[in-house]
């Protein structure tokens, strides 16, 4: 650094500002500092700014699953704001298992991140008390912690589902039926209590047929999709409760002899060319939002664990809008 500062005729605390970010440098200073620093191949030796500040400009993102195409752009958002704030994110996936979370989690922070976003696999996040208590800042996505206050950030998965299902009510049907996720995960509950509260506030009787909770899998998915559609009272509309639901209720619904409405929450790839109707929620959003929380905290900003929700919203593109057959 020492070189730096000689080489373009400034102090070692230019230096410092210039590397670090730091205003009070004006442009032509700043230009010549980073000649200098390009000239020389000066590198900043983070391990020595690490024992100085405390901290180790890094953060963790715990993931569910890496290959699901929704943690794409929320991933990408906390990598973005993460490097605003001239940090480093590291992530990786719990594939839904809370021990592979918990393990997770906590190898992050042996390492030293200086805060965590998690969306949460497990129910009962007390692992993390001491890690909190000991200076990570931790903000939970999609999903609220288990057993523990923090701060928090979710879509509105009831009152997306409450739309999906009042809008197929809207164009006319009755049976309805429903395909979820685990009944153990948050967001696969709270949409469940959304299609429920739709078909409620209709007058519309749910038969025990219509609701099929449980793994994504396609085969589970499509044995369920398939008893629903067969009978002689078969649902005329399908809601499905994620983006895994929804690609093997296209599949399911394109085998039929006649046509079955869709409403799908989260968007797919090729939807808008499918023309599959989704309740959609902003992913970027979710990760930027968490992200933001996340370096407030790490600022020193206080105050109590917040939780923000952020609506969704019902994309019409054709699957959703098509009538009951039987009134066709």
């Amino acid at each position: 650094m020492k070189d730096v500062a000689a080489r373009a005729g400034v102090g070692l605390k230019t230096v410092s500002r210039v590397v670090n970010s730091e205003p009070g440098v004006t442009p032509d200073t700043e230009r010549r500092v980073q000649e200098a620093i390009e000239s020389l191949g000066f590198r900043r030796n983070d391990s020595a700014r690490v024992l100085r500040k405390g901290r180790t400009a890094s953060v963790g993102l715990v993931l569910e699953d890496l290959a699901d195409p929704f943690y794409g752009p929320l991933s990408r958002a906390v990598e973005e704001v993460a490097r605003a704030h001239g940090a480093l994110l590291i992530n990786g996936s719990s594939a839904e298992d809370p021990d592979r979370e918990q393990e997770l989690a906590l190898a992050l922070c042996a390492r030293r991140v200086d805060g965590l976003i998690v969306i949460p696999a497990g129910h009962d996040h007390r692992y993390l008390e001491p890690e909190i208590k000991a200076g990570v800042a931790t903000v939970f996505v999609d999903r609220p912690a288990g057993l523990i206050e923090a701060d928090t950030v979710l879509s509105d998965s009831f009152g997306g589902a409450r739309a999906g299902v009042a809008h197929l009510i809207a164009h006319g049907h009755r049976r309805i039926g429903f395909i979820g996720d685990q009944p153990r995960i948050h967001t696969a509950v709270e949409r469940l209590r959304g299609y429920r509260a739709a078909m409620d506030e209709a007058g519309l009787a749910v038969a025990e047929k219509w609701v099929s909770p449980g793994s994504t899998a396609p085969a589970r998915v499509r044995s369920a999709a398939l008893g629903m559609l067969a009978g002689p009272e078969p649902v005329t509309a399908l809601f499905a409760g994620n983006n895994r639901v929804t690609v093997t209720a296209v599949r399911v619904i394109a085998e039929q002899p006649r046509p079955v409405a869709l409403v799908g929450f989260d968007d797919i790839e090729l939807a808008d060319l499918l023309g599959v109707t989704v309740i959609a929620q902003d992913a970027a959003a979710l990760g930027r939002t968490a992200a933001e929380q996340l370096f407030r905290r790490l600022d020193g900003v206080p105050g109590e664990p917040s939780r923000v929700t952020l609506g969704t919203r019902l994309i019409p593109r054709g699957s959703g809008e098509i009538p009951p057959y039987a009134e066709r």
